[in-house]
Formats: C-alpha cells, sequence, structure tokens
C-alpha cells in the first residue's frame, strides 16, 4: 500500500491532494470535507452538539487525532475540521461576508490574527495556542547521499531566486567534502494564504536584509525566482516528491510522513541543527507568551535550536449563540491541553506547549461565554 501510494503522490499533486482529503474523511469519527465545494451536515446524536472548525493545514495531523480521540469519549459531540489553510481559516471565523454554509465554531492558523482582525469579529476572538513544530526544507537531490546543509545566507539566497543551481559556492561551501549536481533548483511553495509561509518569511525577515526589504513576513508571497506552487503543507510535500532538484518549506510531520529528506538549518550560534522535535522545544523554551498569547520566535538564540519554529493557535468566539455549545468548546479544548493529551504531539513529530504556556492557554478558556 506503502509504494502504491508513493506512485500517486508522484502523479501529479491535484491526485495527491484528493487522496489526502480522502484518508482524512475517512478517520473513525472525526469528519472533514473539501473546504471548497461541500458542507454536509455530519450525523449528530438527538440532543448532541456539532462543532465546525477550519484552518491551518500544519496542525491537521494532530487536530484530527485529538478530535477523533475526543469523540470516542464524548459521542454526543461531533468535530469536523477543514484543513484549508490559515487565511481561509481565518475568514471564516471572522465571518463577514462568508456564507453560512462556510463559517466555524472555531478557526485555526499558524500566524496569529492581528488586531484588525480581532476588531472584525462580530462576537470577539480569543486566541489559545495549542501545539507547536518545525518548518522543514525538504529537497529532492537524486545522487546526493550526504546530509544537506544550508548557511543563513544559502537558505534565503535560494527562496528570493538569487542561488539558481545546487552546486553554486555558496550552497557547496556549507557542504565541504560533497559533490552537489549541476542541477537548476525550484523552490516549491504555497500558493494560498499560509501560517507556514509567515512563519518561513518571519524567520527570512530576521535573517536576511535583502528578503527583509524586499518582502518581509507574510501568510502570501509573489515569490522570485523559479517557483512551484502548491496548496497545502500536503500539496507541498507532494510537489517536492515528483519534481528532482525541488526545495520546499513544509511542516516537519508533513516532510516525515511523504519521508522526504529535509536540511539541516544553521542557527543563531552557527550550528546545523535538523528539524526534530527536541530542536524544535529547544528554540521554544525561551518564548515569552505575553497577555494575548501571541508569540513568535523568528531567530531563536541557544547551540541546540532549530531555527524555523512555530506556535499555532486555535480561534475562538468569546460569545457562542447558546450556553450549551459555549460549554463544549472549553471542554473540547481542555481537552487538548491536558499534559496526557499533548505528550500525543511527538508521537507525529509536534511539539507539546510547555506547561506554562499550557496554563495560559487553559485559563484563557475560561473566557469562552455566550450571549445574554
Amino acid at each position: 500500500m506503502r509504494k502504491i501510494h508513493q506512485y500517486l503522490s508522484r502523479r501529479c499533486t491535484a491526485l495527491g491532494m484528493m487522496l489526502a482529503l480522502v484518508s482524512l474523511a475517512l478517520l473513525p469519527g472525526c469528519q472533514a470535507s473539501r473546504g471548497d465545494s461541500e458542507h454536509a451536515r455530519p450525523v449528530v446524536p438527538p440532543g448532541g452538539t456539532w462543532l465546525r472548525g477550519a484552518g491551518a493545514t500544519f496542525p491537521s495531523i494532530l487536530y484530527l487525532r485529538w478530535f477523533d480521540a475526543y469523540q470516542k469519549e464524548h459521542p454526543g459531540t461531533v468535530v469536523t475540521y477543514e484543513a484549508v489553510g490559515s487565511g481561509e481559516g481565518v475568514r471564516r471565523f471572522i465571518g463577514a461576508g462568508v456564507e453560512d454554509a462556510e463559517q466555524v465554531d472555531f478557526g485555526a492558523s499558524d500566524a496569529a490574527m492581528r488586531d484588525e482582525e480581532i476588531t472584525r469579529t462580530a462576537n470577539g476572538a480569543l486566541l489559545v495556542p495549542m501545539t507547536a513544530g518545525s518548518v522543514a526544507i525538504a529537497y529532492d537531490l537524486p545522487g546526493f547521499e550526504a546530509d544537506l546543509k544550508l548557511s543563513r545566507t544559502a537558505l534565503a539566497g535560494i527562496f528570493l531566486g538569487v542561488i539558481k543551481k545546487w552546486n553554486d559556492p555558496l550552497v557547496q561551501k556549507c557542504n565541504p567534502g560533497t559533490r552537489l549536481p549541476n542541477l537548476t533548483i525550484t523552490t516549491v511553495v504555497r500558493a494560498d494564504a499560509s501560517g507556514t509561509t509567515f512563519a518561513f518569511t518571519k524567520h527570512l525577515d530576521a535573517v536576511s536584509e535583502q528578503w527583509r526589504s524586499q518582502f518581509g513576513p507574510a501568510t502570501v508571497v509573489n515569490w522570485p525566482g523559479n517557483a512551484m506552487r502548491a496548496k497545502g503543507n500536503e500539496g507541498v510535500a507532494a510537489r517536492i516528491k515528483q519534481a528532482e532538484g525541488s526545495i520546499g518549506y513544509v511542516g516537519y510531520e508533513f516532510a516525515r510522513k511523504a519521508s522526504l529528506r529535509t536540511a539541516l538549518l544553521e542557527n543563531k550560534e552557527g550550528k546545523y541543527v535538523p528539524p526534530l522535535a527536541a530542536n524544535a522545544i529547544a528554540a521554544l523554551s525561551s518564548a515569552e507568551l505575553p497577555e494575548n498569547l501571541r508569540a513568535y520566535v523568528p531567530d531563536p538564540a541557544g547551540a541546540d535550536s532549530y531555527p524555523v519554529v512555530t506556535m499555532t493557535w486555535i480561534l475562538l468566539h468569546r460569545n457562542y449563540a447558546d450556553a450549551a455549545k459555549a460549554k463544549v468548546v472549553r471542554e473540547l479544548f481542555t481537552y487538548t491541553l491536558s499534559s496526557a493529551t499533548q505528550k500525543q504531539a511527538l508521537e507525529l513529530g509536534y511539539v507539546p506547549l510547555p506547561d506554562a504556556v499550557a496554563q495560559k492557554a487553559l485559563k484563557a478558556l475560561e473566557q469562552v461565554g455566550a450571549r445574554l
């Protein structure tokens, strides 16, 4: 079955995305639907509650596991989640100009909502961190068996379109004793508004003056150079897998799931580190979480820190239409923030929230209520 999946992934990105959505929809209990066309109401037990969510693809593998497990313990609650990207998740959560069929009870984003977005929500908004992880730089480089290393200069140069060949001196300098092929570099990037893009470009903004002056951090970028665009983390992973000489940014869990090779990146201390959970934990250990629970670590210090990490947030209304739904929302996300549930993140390549962050997140849930 694995070989069949790999074959199909190489055929085309569209087919790869279709298979991904089908696989999510077949998970027991938790349901996923195509964000662009289907909004079928699931079967909800009499007196039960349906919670609709949509947003980031980065944490979707973990969220679907959590929601499925919760439903098995609470059969009266049905949770559906559409992995449509952070930007679309924020749009549906805000709700202004969005059809009722697309509106959601909670959103999800790897780019915390901006103040102006929060002011546009009719029922208030709470940003609650849920998990964290690494944004990996995955690549397909046939014949190169060594671990690829990329300096900060080389990484920025590749995605600025300045470095066009794999054997460019700046890339070769990072990989002494190896022979890189004379192969054109093709970058694979997100086509949709993406929190993964935001996390990656926030790092580039921190380490590259040229990137900072031309682009800055953003969820959508007019990418320079030889760029292929794909939708969602799953789509980026599929494109990289089928295109020799390609390199792209993708949630580490998706790179691992697709058996993609990932680069070691130079961090602030000049060390080359992989996107493993331990290195993401090291990077996030010094994060200071303010009262609004929005925190970024675009260039973490520490010899063991992986340089491109992000937290990801669930977006909740402060006031729901009825007290019963507000209660279920609080119960669901209290469950996901428990220490036992958070530990499951490591199994899938994510990072559990530090205890201090989880406690602040739990405190924020107490603000979820119902309209009077």
